[in-house]
């Protein structure tokens, strides 16, 4: 390392990113058509109603000042209509709304607006990397959650143990789920503010993929349920559900003084989003709430159906996930995570995600993203299949 990098971001984020991304460079150098199924980047732009707000507010020279760090009232006024619209959640855009650089931007900082060093906070396993990031920035303890199969990738609250839960700050949960595409009900919600409630927790909830759902299933805002907004925050992002990734807009909602609290620190720390583009983030939440629009979900869904049907059809039993852009694929016996990842892309010339990427009980995955159009997919699948087959392993088999 060298002396002029900090300690902590040797323990940032997951090498294995960088990994893949080396693997690639190798893969296409030798002159392969590489399918990248890695990134969860949409592949498709924003409708043209928003693209038409971007330009004309580009176009406005007197969007160029500098924005105000918790938003424009006018963006969070508009995120309190599309929560009410969505979710029938009231939300009050003074003091409940804060706008964000994108998701990840206020999931960074949260953890150091509303904890202290030494502090213990509660993040999934698997889970996206920036939830343990954040710890790591904040100098707090993660307890990590073992989300597995058998329990619907969801965390037993009642086998936390009670000095744990007693220490804990707030408790950090993404459903729709990324990387495992698991989906949680109003009945969990409930339980886990009753729980937040018993033990003077704060609840975390990542909804960035509500939108993007399949087979007739809503995803529910945790804000939905009686008394959430006591002790519950939400973060939502308009970069997957409209197409908008490289616009870098979104926002945290809910309870009060934690809202306060992420716009303390972001008012040291920047001077919020660019005009223009909360224009475009108006125009798209408008869009959404007009009758007989239009949502990414049956884009997905499709795409979803033509990969996993494909690769059953191949001999891998996958399951058909209910939301999100990803499918949370068990990898065939005989193979790590890593080194599946690896032949795949070397071999088939498909890049996946190894799913110790997300934690240590993301080994025995891959996380597909379903970020290509259907010819590529379909021919994604056929160098899987191809490669399955070639390695004489597929999922149900004992050979390798």
């Amino acid at each position: 390392m060298s002396k002029w990098q900090s300690k902590r971001l040797a323990e940032l984020g997951s090498a294995i990113f960088s990994e893949v991304a080396q693997w690639k460079r190798e893969v296409q150098a030798g002159g392969v058509d590489v399918i990248d199924l890695g990134i969860g980047s949409p592949d498709r732009g924003p409708s043209d109603r928003v693209r038409a707000a971007l330009a004309e507010a580009v176009s406005d020279p007197g969007q160029y000042g500098y924005p105000t760090s918790e938003g424009s009232l006018l963006f969070r006024q508009t995120v309190a209509k599309w929560y009410r619209h969505r979710f029938g959640v009231e939300l009050d855009p003074e003091r409940e709304v804060v706008t964000l650089m994108g998701s990840q931007d206020g999931l960074a900082h949260l953890a150091m607006a509303v904890t202290d060093p030494g502090d213990t906070v509660m993040v999934p396993d698997p889970g996206y990397p920036i939830y343990a990031a954040s710890l790591v920035l904040a100098g707090v303890e993660p307890y990590f959650l073992p989300l597995r199969a058998e329990n619907g990738f969801l965390p037993q609250l009642g086998e936390i143990p009670e000095e744990t839960a007693r220490r804990a700050k707030f408790i950090l949960l993404n459903y729709p789920s990324n990387p495992l595409s698991a989906v949680a009900t109003r009945p969990f919600f409930e339980e886990l503010v009753r729980f937040a409630k018993r033990h003077d927790l704060l609840i975390v909830h990542d909804v960035a993929y509500s939108e993007m759902a399949y087979d007739g299933f809503r995803p529910p805002s945790i804000l939905e349920v009686e008394g959430a907004k006591e002790v519950a925050v939400e973060f939502h992002s308009l970069s997957k559900s409209f197409n908008m990734a490289g616009c870098r807009i979104a926002f945290m909602v809910g309870q009060p003084d934690a809202v306060q609290a992420l716009r303390i620190l972001k008012s040291n720390i920047d001077y919020g989003v660019f005009l223009p583009v909360q224009r475009a983030g108006i125009a798209a939440l408008e869009e959404d709430m007009e009758p007989g629009s239009v949502s990414v979900a049956g884009l997905y869904e499709r795409r979803r159906d033509l990969v996993v049907d494909g690769l059953r059809a191949a001999g891998w039993e996958l399951p058909k996930p209910q939301a999100t852009m990803f499918i949370w694929a068990p990898i065939p016996p005989g193979w790590t995570s890593r080194q599946i990842s690896r032949e795949m892309l070397y071999s088939a010339g498909v890049v996946v995600i190894p799913g110790d990427a997300f934690g240590r009980e993301g080994e025995g995955y891959v996380r597909i993203a379903l970020v290509q159009e259907e010819d590529r997919l379909q021919e994604a699948v056929r160098r899987i299949g191809a490669f399955l087959q070639g390695a004489g392993q597929c999922p149900g088999t004992n050979s390798q």
